[in-house]
């Protein structure tokens, strides 16, 4: 009984009620809900630490395996952009290789083209400086042209044959007609301008007149 006593009484000294039990299991209870409220404090078991780390210099484990993976990468970077340094390096090289074998090819190209005329030219000047007669200097003048034609016959340059063949558009181009009853229709007569082909290739054609023969031509 005295216990009972001691238990149920106030810090007056008199009885509690129901009420003041009500009131302090209310009070346990909200205690209880700010417990549940508060965060768990940490208290460094988790990470234990080494003997004299500090320990706010402790690191996550993932960390260290993040930045072996960020220098893993960094490297890889590395040797990608060395490699496009050298193939930008190569593609430079290649393209000024292949613009000097184009330029040495046109250069090759012109000088065997140029040298035929070359003698040409020398004896073009020799006619020039000579003295003598009309006559003479005709007959310079046809071995000079001579010697122009075997120099194009070495570029496989030859001329279109015209005199004596029948008209032909793709390798003709008429300037006019003369009026004949000699020769067959459309045939030609004259060459005023020598026409020049590239083994099968038409340079320019050639500049003729051609016979008009009115027998011939269908009404």
């Amino acid at each position: 009984m005295g216990n009972n006593r001691r238990d149920g009484r106030k810090a007056s000294g008199s009885l509690k009620t129901v009420e003041d039990f009500k009131s302090d299991e209310l009070m346990q209870d909200e205690a209880s809900a700010r417990d549940a409220q508060e965060p768990e404090m940490v208290t460094g078991d988790e990470f234990p630490l080494q003997s004299g780390q500090n320990p706010f210099e402790v690191e996550p484990p993932d960390v260290k395996a993040m930045q072996a993976e960020l220098e893993q990468l960094k490297g890889e970077k590395d040797q990608l952009m060395d490699r496009l340094a050298r193939l930008q390096a190569e593609f430079d090289n290649a393209r000024k290789r292949e613009a000097r074998e184009r330029a040495d090819a046109r250069d090759y190209t012109i000088s065997n083209t140029v040298d035929p005329f070359l003698g040409v030219m020398d004896n073009f000047q020799l006619a020039l400086r000579a003295d003598g007669t009309v006559e003479q200097l005709r007959s310079g003048v046809e071995l000079i042209l001579k010697q122009m034609e075997e120099a194009l016959r070495g570029l496989n340059v030859v001329p279109v044959e015209s005199v004596g063949e029948q008209f032909d558009p793709r390798i003709h181009e008429a300037l006019g007609s003369i009026e004949t009853k000699e020769s067959p229709d459309h045939q030609v007569l004259e060459e005023i301008r020598k026409g020049y082909r590239v083994r099968e290739k038409l340079l320019r054609p050639a500049l003729v007149r051609i016979a008009e023969n009115p027998a011939q031509v269908s009404d």
